[in-house]
């Protein structure tokens, strides 16, 4: 995995079948979902399941979807999960203001947390979220919920509600967001676009629902090789300390050029 993780793939946590396949996808996240992918006379079950998963640190970091906080089994769910030593990390659905992220840290005494806003009104608290407690991780969209939310009849019109979130988290000092699922498992170059579009709005890494997609966001969020030898030729010329420097396309090097090189050799794979 690199410094940042790229890849976070979805499971329902009432099929543990999948669950197991999803560990072994190569995937740098599994987020186990008790939320949407489990219809409610399954969730008992789910939680009771995913609970079992998280009595010993699976092979790769697993977070968990629970349900939403104002309804009848979120708060199970965390009473249930927060103690597993499996558990990575708690992402909260539907998450609308500060004070929700400090109402599940004072019930976790160590667990990350992720906010996912769905709603307008969370964008609106995106920087109030993200600031609400030490132990959030980072926040990110439910893009789906959000379009029923606003209305949104097709894809640019979510374009502000992501900028916002990605300054948000750079504001807050968190991870860069990743993106939202793209629904349609069987649209390869549509997911590709998207995620390039994604990188350009300051976006890294991505939601998926199907192992097929992973490939997909890794090609799309990895530097490539002219990437990489550029942010190479920046970090040896800012070291030569030979005062200002300019790179052979006539750029000179400032503070900025660096932090980015150094963030692009970081998404590097090993080997």
């Amino acid at each position: 995995m690199t410094a940042y993780p790229l890849t976070w793939l979805y499971a329902p946590g009432d099929r543990p079948h999948v669950v197991a396949k999803a560990l072994t996808s190569g995937a740098d996240v599994v987020v186990v979902d008790l939320e949407d992918a489990v219809p409610p006379d399954r969730k008992a079950y789910a939680r009771a399941a995913t609970a079992e998963l998280l009595e010993a640190p699976p092979a790769v970091p697993v977070h968990v979807r629970v349900n939403a906080l104002n309804g009848p089994w979120g708060g199970q769910d965390i009473a249930a999960l927060v103690e597993a030593p499996g558990l990575s990390g708690l992402r909260l659905p539907k998450v609308a203001s500060a004070a929700e992220i400090v109402q599940v840290a004072r019930r976790t005494a160590r667990t990350d947390l992720y906010a996912l806003l769905e709603t307008a009104l969370g964008v609106e608290q995106a920087y109030a979220v993200a600031t609400a407690h030490p132990r959030l991780r980072g926040i990110s969209l439910g893009e789906a919920d959000l379009c029923a939310d606003l209305g949104v009849r097709c894809d640019a019109g979510l374009d502000w509600s992501r900028s916002r979130v990605v300054v948000a988290a750079r504001a807050a000092g968190l991870p860069p967001p990743a993106q939202s699922v793209h629904p349609d498992i069987h649209d390869q170059e549509g997911l590709a676009a998207s995620c390039a579009h994604g990188r350009a709005l300051g976006f890294l890494g991505r939601a998926a629902i199907h192992p097929r997609q992973l490939p997909v966001i890794e090609r799309a969020y990895l530097p490539d090789e002219k990437e990489i030898e550029e942010a190479e030729t920046v970090l040896k010329a800012a070291a030569a300390e030979q005062g200002a420097q300019a790179l052979p396309d006539g750029r000179f090097i400032d503070a900025a050029m660096v932090t980015a090189a150094r963030r692009t050799l970081s998404l590097t794979r090993p080997g």
